[in-house]
């Protein structure tokens, strides 16, 4: 029945995913997006510890102290941050160098923050949701100057002006295509 429930909730979850993406003109990235999810690597962790109100890896984290589900899935999909960091040989704090994502990506990234919070808060979404969970990290995330200001810059017009202009703003402004 987990797997059932797990497989469900993925699904929901790229759904969301890609109707963002479509509103905004991200095609491939709808299509394509956590598609390692249903790897075995990643889903029968996923089912091991479905909850329905959370991501499964956090329950991997505090029963063994990390979560391989996740080792494996920011290694294989740009719309994670931690996919765009790599090390510094400078003396940089941390020695963590977080480069600049591509805006596609900060966009994907942006609809998967939304659908996440739609899945899990189903039915009581709001979208200031989004923004929330982003201010509720731990500490600052290891963001490039660049990428943070967009992800801050639209998750705040997404809180305040809603997804219908957020989305219009992303097509017209934000992905603007070069001629």
């Amino acid at each position: 029945m987990k797997g059932w429930l797990h497989f469900k909730t993925i699904i929901r979850h790229k759904h969301l995913v890609m109707k963002g993406c479509f509103a905004v003109g991200l095609y491939k990235q709808g299509l394509l997006h956590d598609l390692s999810k249903f790897s075995p690597r990643e889903f029968l962790i996923g089912v091991k510890y479905f909850q329905g109100d959370q991501s499964p890896n956090n329950a991997e984290r505090r029963a063994i102290g990390y979560s391989s589900a996740w080792l494996h899935h920011k290694g294989r999909n740009r719309h994670h941050y931690e996919y765009w960091i790599d090390y510094s040989i400078k003396d940089i704090p941390g020695g963590l160098l977080p480069v600049p994502m591509p805006k596609k990506y900060i966009i994907e990234m942006l609809m998967d923050r939304i659908a996440a919070c739609k899945v899990y808060n189903w039915g009581h979404y709001t979208d200031d949701m989004p923004l929330q969970y982003y201010l509720r990290g731990l500490e600052p995330a290891p963001l490039h100057a660049q990428t943070r200001f967009w992800l801050e810059k639209l998750l705040n017009m997404l809180a305040r002006e809603g997804e219908a202009r957020t989305f219009a703003y992303i097509k017209r402004v934000v992905l603007k295509r070069r001629r």
